[in-house]
C-alpha cells in the first residue's frame, strides 16, 4: 500500500477533475530567495498580503520549511481554464472592454478549485484510516489546501512538481497544454515521491516582454505588479498614476496580453468544465455597461465571481479609462455625465478620459 500512495495522488486528482497533478519536496529552493528582494523593491505594490511574516519576523513565502515545518511534501493540482473565446489580441471593437479569461465564468476559481483540492484531502483521509501504519508521516496525517492563500510561491512548487515551468511571464507553461492553469496546492507531512522538475523550454522567446503595454516585465521572470495591467485594474484602490493610464488600453479586469502572446498557447485545449465556460455577456462586454453600472446590478451580476475584487467603483473606474482609450467619442455624453459622478474616484478618471478623447484624429 505504502508504494502505492504517489498513484493514489494521481488517481484522486483525476476523479476530482484537475488535468495536471505533482508532488514536491519542501525545500528553500533558489527561486524563493529572489522574493525578500522583490518585497523590499515594492515591486508587490499594495498588496500588503503579500508581506506576510512569520513570528520571527520572516516572509512567510520565503520558506515554508521555516512556517510550516510539519510540511513534507507539496501536492500541486492545476486546472485548465482556457475557452473557445478569442484572445485579447484579436478583439477588434474598439467600443468593447475587456475582461480576464479566468474570471469569465460562474463561479470564483478559488472555490472552484479548493473544493477539489477538498475532495482530495478526504480521499487520502480514507487511505489514512485504511494504512494507519508503515509510512512515515501517515500515522499523524497532517493536510492543508491552499488556493493563492498559502504561505508560499505556488509556481515554485510547481515547477519543482513536474506541472510545468517558469515562463519569463511568470506564469507556469505546461508544454502540452499551455499555460492557462489555475493552482491549488495540499501541504502534507507525507513524504512522497517528488516529481521531476519540467525543463524551461521559452528559449530565446521574449513576446510577453515585448508586447506588455505598460512594461510590467522588468526582466525575464521579473513582473513590477505596480505596473501590471493585472495588478492596475484589479489590486489597486483608488487613483490609477496618468502616465500609466493610457497602457492600460481595454482592459476593465485582469489582462490576458502576455499568455495570449504565447507561443505554447497557441493550441491549448478548451475546458470542458462547466463554471469555468464563458459567460457572453463577459467576453467584450460594453463599456457604458459597466461605467454606469449600480451596485444592486454589480451584486447580481457578479455574485460568486472573481470579478467582486475590483469592487464597484473600480470597476466602473476603470471602465471610463476605457473609454477614454477607445477613440470612440460616442462614449462622451456618458463621460460628461460621468466626471460629475458622486464617486469622486469615477469622476476623476472620466474627466481624464474626455480630455484623452478629445484630441483631433479621433474616431468621429
Amino acid at each position: 500500500m505504502p508504494s502505492e500512495i504517489p498513484t493514489r495522488i494521481q488517481h484522486y486528482a483525476r476523479e476530482a477533475g484537475f488535468d495536471l497533478c505533482g508532488v514536491s519536496p519542501v525545500r528553500d529552493f533558489d527561486e524563493l530567495h529572489v522574493f525578500p528582494a522583490w518585497i523590499a523593491n515594492g515591486m508587490h505594490g499594495e498588496m500588503k498580503y503579500m508581506e506576510a511574516r512569520s513570528d520571527a519576523g520572516e516572509l512567510k513565502r520565503e520558506s515554508l520549511t521555516r512556517v510550516a515545518p510539519w510540511a513534507r511534501s507539496v501536492i500541486v493540482c492545476a486546472l485548465n481554464y482556457n475557452t473557445a473565446a478569442p484572445y485579447s489580441t484579436q478583439e477588434p471593437d474598439a467600443g468593447r472592454g475587456w475582461i480576464s479569461r479566468y474570471a469569465w465564468g460562474s463561479e470564483d476559481y478559488h472555490d472552484a478549485v479548493l473544493r477539489r483540492l477538498r475532495r482530495i484531502e478526504t480521499d487520502l483521509r480514507g487511505l489514512f484510516t485504511a494504512v494507519q501504519t508503515g509510512v512515515s508521516g501517515i500515522d499523524s496525517l497532517r493536510l492543508r489546501s491552499f488556493v493563492d492563500t498559502g504561505p508560499l510561491v505556488e509556481r515554485v512548487y510547481a515547477k519543482y512538481a513536474g506541472i510545468g515551468w517558469i515562463g519569463k511571464n511568470t506564469c507556469i507553461i505546461n508544454q502540452k497544454i499551455g499555460s492557462w492553469l489555475f493552482l491549488g496546492v495540499i501541504l502534507t507531512s507525507l513524504e512522497l515521491e517528488e516529481g521531476t522538475a519540467a525543463p524551461d523550454r521559452c528559449g530565446s522567446c521574449t513576446r510577453c516582454i515585448t508586447a506588455c503595454p505598460t512594461d510590467a516585465l522588468v526582466a525575464p521572470g521579473v513582473l513590477d505588479a505596480r505596473l501590471c495591467i493585472s495588478y492596475l485594474t484589479i489590486e489597486k484602490r483608488g487613483e490609477i498614476p496618468e502616465g500609466l493610464r493610457p497602457g492600460i488600453g481595454r482592459h476593465v479586469f485582469g489582462c490576458d496580453i502576455c499568455q495570449d502572446v504565447c507561443p505554447w498557447n497557441r493550441k491549448a485545449p478548451a475546458t470542458a468544465i462547466p463554471e469555468f465556460q464563458a459567460r457572453k455577456e463577459f467576453v467584450n462586454p460594453a463599456l457604458d455597461w459597466l461605467a454606469e453600472m449600480k451596485i444592486e446590478e454589480f451584486r447580481e451580476q457578479f455574485r460568486g465571481s472573481a470579478m467582486r475584487r475590483a469592487e464597484l467603483s473600480g470597476l466602473r473606474r476603470n471602465a471610463v479609462i476605457a473609454m477614454g482609450n477607445s477613440g470612440d467619442r460616442k462614449f462622451l455624453p456618458t463621460l460628461k455625465r460621468l466626471s460629475e459622478d458622486s464617486d469622486s474616484t469615477v469622476a476623476e478618471h472620466a474627466r481624464w478620459a474626455l480630455a484623452h478623447l478629445s484630441p483631433a484624429g479621433s474616431k468621429p
